[in-house]
């Protein structure tokens, strides 16, 4: 029944659902099952399962945002590690996420080097990217935070937010306190930026945006 209802998502690239009463062992099994349904994300918080599929349209910016972060990083002289789409979980906390993207950099060395990451013992990412063009019915925002990850750039389809981890909620902030001199409103321009210029002049126009703040 519950691969039914996952070829069901699979066959509409742009929806989301929201299940309710999933056991942590249905969680589980989902994830190892999914090998039919490429592209699946899962949120599961305390019960509650969302599932939703990407399409070019979400991957896109989340790609954007992911080089910009990668960008910044390397213009700073800050090592990084990529962790993508990593299924991030805590059984003990009933949680567990899959970002669009997720990145190390304090702990970069620590987890550059590990196939799985073991959040009981490895730390959680200090940076997540979302992209939430057409409304998480799930708010997930809690289980980032009861998992501990730093920041979170977030899309919305219109323009990006940056968030930071404050005394176990998010606040709103305008420059990254993970990668500055990175801002909300210069983040956005560069993913309205993507779609009308060539990758060679688009990174060129990030690198030289940094390095003028330097």
């Amino acid at each position: 029944m519950m691969m039914n209802v996952m070829r069901a998502i699979a066959a509409l690239p742009e929806e989301r659902v929201l299940l309710h009463n999933i056991s942590w062992a249905t969680y589980e099994r989902l994830l190892e099952e999914r090998t039919d349904a490429p592209g699946t994300r899962f949120f599961y918080d305390e019960g509650e399962l969302e599932i939703m599929v990407v399409y070019i349209g979400h991957e896109r910016p989340n790609r954007t945002l992911a080089a910009l972060a990668e960008i910044t990083a390397l213009e700073t002289g800050r090592d990084f590690s990529r962790a993508g789409g990593t299924t991030f979980k805590r059984e003990d906390l009933a949680k567990g996420f899959e970002p669009d993207s997720s990145f190390y950099f304090r702990h970069a060395s620590i987890v550059r080097d590990k196939d799985e990451i073991d959040l009981t013992v490895d730390p959680p990412p200090e940076l997540v990217i979302e992209v939430d063009i057409t409304r998480s019915s799930l708010n997930r925002f809690p289980i980032f935070a009861a998992i501990g990850v730093a920041e979170i750039w977030r899309y919305d389809g219109e323009r990006v937010h940056f968030h930071s981890l404050e005394e176990k909620a998010y606040r709103p902030i305008e420059e990254s306190l993970v990668l500055p001199p990175m801002t909300a409103a210069q983040a956005t321009i560069f993913v309205e930026r993507v779609r009308q210029e060539t990758a060679a002049n688009w990174d060129r126009a990030v690198r030289e945006w940094i390095r003028s703040r330097a």
